[in-house]
């Protein structure tokens, strides 16, 4: 049987992109590597998530477990509107690196299941490095589950997050994209 490793973002928008390639098709297992969250204790709570739903769905897990707060802002501070390239890049590398050493057929990942995320970019960075690392990249867009995720992942009781994961998005997920202040009241 084929093996697909699916780097898992967080715990929620993992649901529905795992119980769509479980079962026949291949054998799963997902890969935790996200060391730009912040603050630490998110990261810490979106760990834990993770373990749970592994849990849950009889699930294998390689946990690379890195906080870099220091590394993600030195690649991304001098361009931090695109800051999500360099996320998307580093995971994806990360997932396929993980995939070649541990001998699985393809990899994936959760942020296709995300409308947040810039998809189109997932999907060509995905196969740019599948070509350079030497695993297949499986695309797949889980967006149609979203809604089922959501419903899930309250069923589970699973951590779920208010915000992308970096200390930017977490900025923006308080003051709204322009950075502005907000009154202690509007929090």
């Amino acid at each position: 049987m084929m093996k697909l490793l699916v780097h898992i973002c967080c715990g929620p928008c993992s649901i529905y992109p795992l119980r769509q390639v479980v079962g026949d098709r291949m054998e799963v297992w997902g890969f935790f590597y996200n060391p730009n969250i912040h603050p630490y204790t998110e990261y810490c709570k979106r760990l834990e998530a993770v373990r749970v739903l592994a849990e849950k769905m009889d699930l294998k897990v390689i946990y690379r477990d890195e906080y870099d707060l220091e590394g993600f802002i030195r690649n991304t501070i001098n361009d931090v509107d695109g800051r999500c390239r360099y996320c998307y890049m580093s995971r994806l590398e990360a997932t396929a690196e993980a995939a070649r050493k541990e001998g699985f057929d393809y990899f994936s990942s959760s942020l296709l299941y995300s409308r947040y995320q810039d998809h189109d970019s997932v999907k060509r960075m995905g196969r740019s490095i599948g070509k350079k690392i030497g695993v297949d990249f499986l695309y797949e867009d889980f967006r149609a589950g979203w809604r089922d995720g959501i419903r899930e992942s309250k069923e589970m009781g699973l951590y779920r997050q208010q915000y992308c994961g970096c200390i930017f998005s977490e900025k923006e997920r308080y003051l709204g994209k322009g950075g502005g202040k907000k009154a202690a009241g509007d929090i």
